[in-house]
């Protein structure tokens, strides 16, 4: 079995009912583990095994469904100007040799301009093997010119708006003429005698037929797609619009040769208008709605837009500009003030500050000196500095955040699955309803012109799009917001699952304290000096990656001592170390060390006082007996307290899980307000004290920073990561903090409970409206003596309750927290 994820464009769907078809569909296909279709991103998202089925299978599968499935590949358009061709035979070899390289679409090598135009796939072939391929071809590429932006996905959009208002202008200039005409002369409005109907009903009756035809070529989709899905057996919302309006239309055409036949009362009975206006108001209500879809993706516009085009490196001990895709990893590159950091490095020469809002949401910029890690898209404020490329492309951190962010917005919420299932069914059964209640009016001794109001009506009222919409414009505005301030929230879920957090579990080092920690107090027996003791622990710690053994060795090098040689070094998980220098056998850890190997502690009333003052003993031993004490203290994080207070405040019990002594653990809670003290817990242990408090029946939220925290961030309900933290925790987590301060935990549950407020109203009022809507339009209120719903107020309402919905997700764009 070989399963792998994949995401592609479903082009056609216009409604909560084509998104189930086709989710249904492929879901059912053999060898789909899972699958997702987003209708706000128009993203089908499913995991398969490639060896029972491929892309080309389900692509023949959503066609079948009246829909068209589009692999997401990141094709991009290069000049490369080419220096050495002097014939035809020359460009014609240089254009072989690219059209042979895997990747390349397309590439025609102009002889004139001395320039090869290339269209090839960035996510099979690089630039540098383009270059590669035309050098082994004997001539020489010079500096590229990128001419298509890679973002194709927004120039499509813009143009979908631009078509969809073209569409609407042509549909008002007939629409207009054509309403005035079949209503105004009820109104008393003039008409000319030539197609008043008292004088010319067939005049009358026929200019509304020659008007009526433009606005239906123009809203010619609603038919194509609508009549193909009906026929498929998965009819969606323009199957409703189709039938009502070509219903509309029919019979209008029926009552012209009524009309022509000699019955002129029938030019009374016409409902061309009904389907102009109609469409007209539909096409509108489907352009606010693309304008208003475009508006919930502005967070990706932002940070596409952080990305620097050009890059300057040091070439030949040259500074040359070139384009942002040429960029590999090893570059130099130069970076003066003002100017935007173009991948992600490691300074070389230079000191500056940084810009690095754009990543962690924190406004005050960042010093780096030669050494410091700088980041793709952060902004360098004062100095020039130059550092070395070692990441680029997609593996940047700005790049994998616009993937994180892309990936969550096109996920779903489980609060999505019940209106999944019902627009599923909501198209076949309202078709039922507007036949059944069409019928039974005509049945009862209304004409046959009010039974079909009553059918239209109810067919164009019925809208699944509002449903389809509540849940995923609000996730993608939300999880958009997140990322404006630094929180990275990876889905659907992981938003809707943070607002039922009832318990928060805060790693200790590096999440509530610095992680940085420092030797403080040194005690020793008899025997032996405190310089001493520091030196031989400095040395045994040389080995250790553990942050107070790192401490230990700082300290000790702060002395300016010469660390002595370790002869045996053996790490003991959770417990300490065991070394051997010069002929001592020395044990440095936590008390239970010192218990399991029967060392005395005779140090016990100075370990504990170290322990109440929030210090942490480490306890070292020289052949079998206590030599002394040297005690390490984290500072605790100024936004502790304050982000323990704020989750208090939402009704959020805290708990800490440390390695540490209890004694030094109760040390640091009683400091910032701590409710539950996890104290002494090994490494390994963690995810089973995260299990102990889900176990209460409690949603429990799990930060952490570390490798040893990945499995306790994977067991919670919510994992969130520090984005100081390791790639392992990062990867672990659900949702991932850029900054290292704790409000942004409460910031996370803040924005969930807006989102899925927000996402509850939208499903109410899509559900309200449809409940509401489809009796009224049915006669129900007309029955009991109340009015009757005009089709054309129905198809008003319909085109507005998206563009509601849209609109209500788009107020989580004023989202900010509570502590900002």
């Amino acid at each position: 079995m070989k399963t792998t994820t994949k995401t592609v464009s479903v082009k056609g769907m216009t409604c909560a009912s084509c998104s189930s078809a086709v989710e249904r569909n492929i879901s059912k296909a053999d060898g789909v583990t899972k699958a997702t279709v987003n209708l706000a991103t128009e993203k089908l998202t499913v995991e398969y095994d490639t060896e029972k089925i491929s892309m080309e299978d389900m692509a023949d599968r959503i066609d079948k469904l009246g829909y068209k499935l589009v692999e997401d590949t990141d094709v991009r358009e290069i000049t490369i100007p080419i220096k050495g061709m002097t014939c035809a035979s020359c460009s014609a070899a240089v254009e072989r040799a690219l059209k042979k390289q895997n990747g390349v679409i397309e590439a025609s090598v102009n002889l004139a301009t001395e320039k090869a135009k290339v269209k090839y796939d960035n996510d099979i072939i690089k630039i540098s093997k383009i270059k590669q391929a035309i050098e082994k071809a004997g001539y020489k590429p010079l500096d590229v010119e990128v001419e298509m932006s890679s973002d194709k996905d927004k120039e499509a959009k813009e143009k979908e708006i631009k078509t969809l208002w073209k569409k609407f202008i042509i549909a008002v200039i007939f629409t207009a003429p054509l309403f005035y005409i079949s209503m105004g002369h009820m109104m008393g409005a003039p008409l000319p005698e030539i197609i008043n109907p008292h004088y010319n009903p067939l005049n009358f009756a026929l200019i509304q037929l020659f008007l009526t035809i433009p606005v239906m070529l123009a809203g010619s989709k609603f038919y194509t797609i609508g009549f193909k899905t009906l026929f498929k057996g998965s009819p969606n919302m323009d199957s409703l619009i189709a039938i009502g309006t070509s219903a509309a239309f029919v019979y209008g055409i029926y009552a012209i040769m009524e009309i022509v036949g000699g019955n002129h009362d029938m030019a009374m009975e016409l409902y061309f208008e009904t389907a102009g206006v109609i469409i007209t108001l539909i096409m509108l209500g489907k352009y606010l709605e693309s304008v208003s879809k475009g508006k919930t993706s502005e967070a990706i516009k932002q940070l596409m837009g952080l990305q620097p085009k050009v890059a300057t490196i040091i070439q030949d001990g040259k500074e040359v500009k070139i384009p942002i895709e040429e960029v590999e990893v090893g570059h130099i590159i130069v970076v003066k003030p003002g100017e935007k950091i173009p991948v992600d490095g490691i300074v070389k020469e230079g000191y500056t500050s940084v810009d690095e809002s754009m990543l962690t949401g924190e406004s005050i910029p960042v010093e780096k000196n030669k050494g410091d890690r700088v980041t793709g898209g952060s902004i360098n404020k004062n100095g020039s500095i130059t550092f070395e490329a070692t990441k680029v492309g997609k593996d940047t951190a700005l790049a994998q955040i616009i993937k994180l962010v892309e990936d969550a917005q096109g996920s779903k919420a489980p609060i999505a699955k019940m209106a999944d299932i019902i627009s599923g069914y909501f198209v076949p059964i309202v078709i039922g309803i507007a036949i059944i209640a069409g019928a039974i009016w005509y049945l009862t001794g209304s004409s046959l012109n009010f039974a079909l109001t009553i059918f239209i009506s109810v067919l164009v009222i019925a809208c699944p799009c509002a449903l389809g919409l509540a849940t995923p414009t609000a996730i993608m505005v939300g999880t958009g917001k997140g990322a404006e301030y630094g929180v990275l929230i990876k889905g659907g879920e992981a938003l809707e699952t943070a607002h039922q957090v009832k318990t928060v579990v805060f790693d200790k080092t590096g999440t509530i304290t610095e992680g940085k920690p420092k030797v403080t107090d040194i005690v020793v027996q008899e025997g032996i000096t405190k310089e001493e003791l520091l030196l031989l622990a400095a040395s045994a710690e040389k080995g250790s990656e553990h942050p107070l053994g790192e401490a230990i060795v700082k300290a000790g090098e702060e002395k300016n001592s010469e660390l002595k040689k370790v002869d045996k070094f053996i790490a003991i998980p959770g417990h300490g170390i065991e070394v051997t220098i010069e002929d001592k056998n020395m044990l440095l850890g936590n008390k239970k060390l010192m218990d399991d190997r029967k060392i005395a502690i005779t140090l016990q009333s100075e370990s504990d006082k170290l322990a109440t003052e929030g210090k942490t003993p480490m306890y070292i031993s020289i052949n079998g007996e206590l030599a002394g004490i040297i005690a390490v203290a984290d500072v605790v994080k100024e936004s502790s307290k304050a982000a323990i207070d704020a989750l208090h405040k939402l009704g959020i019990e805290v708990a800490m899980i440390t390695g540490d002594n209890r004694r030094t653990a109760e040390a640091i809670a009683k400091q910032v307000g701590i409710d539950i003290v996890l104290a002494e817990v090994l490494p390994e242990d963690k995810a089973n004290e995260v299990k102990k408090l889900q176990a209460t029946g409690k949603k429990v939220a799990m930060v952490g920073d570390g490798v040893n925290d990945a499995p306790a961030l994977a067991q919670a309900d919510i994992g969130m990561a520090i984005g100081s933290g390791t790639d392992v925790a990062m990867e672990s987590a659900d949702i991932v903090l850029m900054r290292s301060d704790l409000m942004d935990v409460v910031t996370a549950i803040q924005l969930s409970k807006k989102t899925i407020t927000n996402i509850k109203q939208n499903l109410f009022w899509a559900f309200g409206y449809n409940t509401a809507g489809i009796p009224i339009a049915a006669g129900v209120l007309y029955a009991l003596g109340g009015p009757l719903l005009n089709p054309m107020i129905g198809a008003a309402a319909m085109a507005l309750s998206s563009v509601s919905v849209v609109s209500n997700a788009l107020r989580l764009r004023g989202f900010k927290p509570s502590h900002r």
